[in-house]
């Protein structure tokens, strides 16, 4: 299949990193949150992506055109990380006590999560940093590491797939230092260009064969 026929989701994310890293490559991919995005309106849907994970194939981008499709074949899902990452699990217990807001916060945190993993589309793939044990969530597929894409930093990132093959590292930076340590923020969780660009090369031609 053409790459201009493959239909791409990226599911919380204003980043625009994935997005703009499948549209270099040809494909047909939009981003959607509820967050305006980094780079161009006309790839992105602003509002909440629980529909388009549903299967809601029509929509209006920000730069005001409607599109419909027939549906998605490939969703990459980034639920909100805060309360299911584990460097987030020192705030869940004080004192031996459970938080009970925090605690709460992440069994909806962790529902997303569940609603992700469950998308409509022909290939999924849901993002997120190493989780804390009382989430439960599910074993991982596979995780990478900005490191393997050329880039100075290590940051653990796992990945949840359904029938998407894993992502191989293309050259090692030696030396890396942890990314969560030297930054903050929003910032921690966006995704590299190496990265976004590795997941567009092999996950676009795995597409290109497979469908």
């Amino acid at each position: 299949m053409k790459p201009s026929r493959v239909n791409i989701l990226i599911a919380c994310e204003e980043s625009q990193a994935e997005c703009k890293a499948f549209r270099e490559r040809g494909f047909k991919a939009f981003s959607c949150d509820i967050q305006k995005p980094r780079f161009e309106p006309k790839w992105h849907i602003k509002g909440d992506v629980t529909p388009y994970l549903q299967g809601r194939t029509k929509f209006k981008t920000m730069d005001g055109k409607r599109h419909t499709l027939k549906r998605w074949h490939l969703i990459i899902a980034h639920p909100p990380c805060t309360y299911l990452c584990k460097v987030s699990a020192v705030q869940m217990v004080q004192k031996g006590i459970i938080n009970k807001d925090r605690y709460d916060k992440m069994l909806e945190a962790r529902q997303f999560f569940y609603q992700c993993l469950a998308a409509k589309a022909d290939y999924v793939a849901v993002e997120n940093p190493l989780p804390m044990a009382r989430a439960e969530l599910p074993k991982p597929s596979f995780y990478v590491c900005p490191s393997w894409f050329g880039h100075k930093y290590t940051k653990k990132t796992l990945y949840w797939v359904k029938g998407l093959p894993p992502i191989f590292a293309v050259i090692d930076y030696p030396g890396a230092k942890s990314f969560v340590r030297h930054s903050r923020g929003k910032y921690r969780s966006r995704t590299f260009e190496g990265v976004a660009a590795a997941l567009a090369s092999q996950w676009g031609d795995f597409l290109i064969e497979n469908l």
